[in-house]
């Protein structure tokens, strides 16, 4: 995940909600977004 720029993470994780993807998968997303201090660039939904 890494590897991934800041705003292809950030698509990903709206694809991963709006395919209803596993919550394991969406949680290692936001996981990341918290690390790169971007969560202000996206609402996440407990």
């Amino acid at each position: 995940m890494r590897k991934l720029s800041d705003d292809l993470l950030i698509e990903s994780y709206y694809k991963a909600k709006e395919l209803n993807l596993s919550p394991d998968f969406i949680r290692l997303i936001e996981k990341e977004i918290h690390r790169r201090s971007l969560s202000q660039k996206i609402k996440i939904s407990s």
